[in-house]
């Protein structure tokens, strides 16, 4: 979503003839599925589905072992967001197919699909990304992928269920995952819901909708979270989820803005998740520790993407990221993945692009970002090393020419791949800050895991520098580098804004 700027809901085609029920009467879908989960049986939405494998059947019934437990498939995952409308020239789910080889190349192992449903109409915005407004009737606008009219259907625009399910099946082929974006905190004005699930929604004063009080996201209604349970919104909401699972094998789910709904809502539908596919995976776009507790598998490393971008502007000093690491520990459990990135659909229509943004520095922070923390992420465009900001409501196709930083994103795919220390949560390590001859300059960490040691090496100044670390073992070889030459010895000069990446010999 969007920060303060407006976007935000769900389309809607009809819903299936065998899903009705779950349109009209959310409740009664709510308590058969209830009913099913605590005599054992897994539910799908036609018919009955084998029971769940391992442990995975007991989650959600209060047991002891009713807790998160992170699928084996992610221990070393990457991530990569597409942007469906601007990935290619036709924006289409069938057009994306081909390129899943050139992304499994890249080393991509979730593909995290922005929206893919209808787009509401009514307070429909358009206009460029800064200067934002309300459409007139029939103007044209595509809309902001964030505002979401049927939950269950897939915008034409994009293809069909059945192109979804090809694309699925092509990432699954190649060893790929697929997650849906989930857009939880509000839909709409002409969602579906809006006529025949008026109580799903928080009303003003004489019964009107209304947009996310306090934001500019005029295009959307805020759904009435707090009574979520007693209005038949939580049982609604799980089973949508539940569908794209049952009806199209999606993996998981990035849910937006996810601390504005109440995480007992995220711990039910990962519950219920898990019932129809123990393997799920969940992220968070959101900074919320308790979120980890049974929610999600992932979270947003929000506070340290601004960090960065206030270190490469010269607005915060190198020791913030020192300060940082500490924070992090003490905030976050260990098993906690926290995913790192240097741009999003969000950074790069709103705030600027990588090279607008970090200027020099924009290589560095990426394999800061890819390190530091858990999973990286790559969107749409970046490793063309894109130098345009993405028109939100209208079609803006990526620029990608040569791919001119794929080498870069792909040798850092490969090192998280191979690295036991960069893995995510506990199946990797944490980070422990290094001293240096020059730490008002340069950041230095490193991660042990095992047999696996990976150092990084960052000079965040403009200027060359000698750099010492201190206590660095002999033993250990360069993995990548800035230079040119792709070499380094202990105590030699690092470029200005340049990086060096050690780990043992293989």
């Amino acid at each position: 979503m969007e920060p303060m700027k407006g976007l935000v809901c769900f389309l809607h085609e009809p819903f299936f003839p065998t899903f009705a029920p779950f349109r009209f009467t959310p409740m009664k879908h709510f308590l058969l599925i209830s009913a099913a989960l605590v005599t054992g049986l897994s539910w799908t939405s036609c018919g009955e589905a084998p029971l769940a494998t391992g442990d995975a059947h007991v989650l959600g019934t209060g047991a002891p072992a009713d807790t998160l437990i992170h699928p084996e498939w992610t221990k070393n995952a990457t991530i990569y967001e597409v942007n469906v409308r601007q990935h290619t020239p036709e924006g289409t789910m069938a057009a994306l197919l081909p390129d899943l080889d050139r992304l499994k190349d890249l080393g991509v192992d979730i593909l995290w699909l922005m929206p893919i449903h209808p787009i509401g109409e009514v307070n429909r915005k358009r206009g460029e990304n800064q200067n934002n407004y309300i459409a007139e009737p029939g103007s044209g606008s595509l809309g902001s992928p964030y505002s979401v009219r049927d939950y269950v259907a897939v915008n034409p625009d994009y293809g069909t269920h059945d192109d979804l399910r090809a694309l699925v099946d092509g990432a699954h082929q190649r060893g790929m995952r697929v997650i849906l974006d989930w857009v939880a905190n509000h839909s709409a004005f002409d969602c579906v819901w809006t006529e025949g699930n008026r109580e799903f929604y928080l009303l003003d004063s004489v019964g009107n909708l209304q947009p996310p009080l306090g934001t500019d996201w005029w295009d959307v209604a805020q759904l009435d979270w707090e009574r979520g349970e007693e209005n038949g919104l939580y049982a609604a909401m799980a089973d949508a989820m539940t569908f794209w699972v049952t009806e199209c094998d999606v993996d998981g789910f990035r849910c937006d803005v996810a601390e504005k709904v109440p995480t007992a809502f995220w711990e039910k539908a990962r519950r219920q998740l898990e019932a129809a596919k123990p393997d799920v995976f969940m992220l968070a776009e959101a900074e919320v520790p308790e979120h980890h507790n049974r929610a999600f598998d992932m979270s947003y490393g929000w506070h340290f993407h601004h960090l960065t971008n206030q270190v490469a502007q010269g607005k915060e000093p190198v020791e913030v990221l020192r300060s940082y690491v500490k924070e992090e520990a003490e905030r976050f459990p260990s098993d906690a993945y926290r995913m790192g990135f240097v741009t999003n659909h969000d950074e790069n229509s709103w705030n600027g692009t990588i090279e607008e943004r970090y200027g020099d520095a924009g290589d560095a922070m990426a394999v800061l970002a890819a390190t530091l923390l858990d999973m990286p992420l790559i969107y749409s465009g970046q490793e063309a090393g894109m130098t345009k900001r993405l028109r939100f409501f209208e079609k803006d196709t990526v620029l990608w020419g040569n791919h001119a930083k794929a080498d870069l994103y792909r040798s850092l795919n490969d090192l998280h791949h191979a690295q036991e220390a960069l893995w995510n949560g506990n199946f990797g390590a944490r980070p422990e800050v290094l001293s240096t001859s020059v730490d008002e300059s340069v950041f230095a960490f490193q991660k042990v895991k095992g047999e696996s040691i990976v150092v990084v090496v960052l000079n965040l100044s403009s200027e060359a520098l000698p750099v010492a670390v201190k206590g660095l073992p002999s033993s250990l070889s360069v993995a990548m580098s800035s230079a040119a030459e792709g070499s380094w010895v202990n105590g030699q000069e690092i470029s200005g804004f340049g990086y060096v990446v050690l780990t043992l010999p293989s």
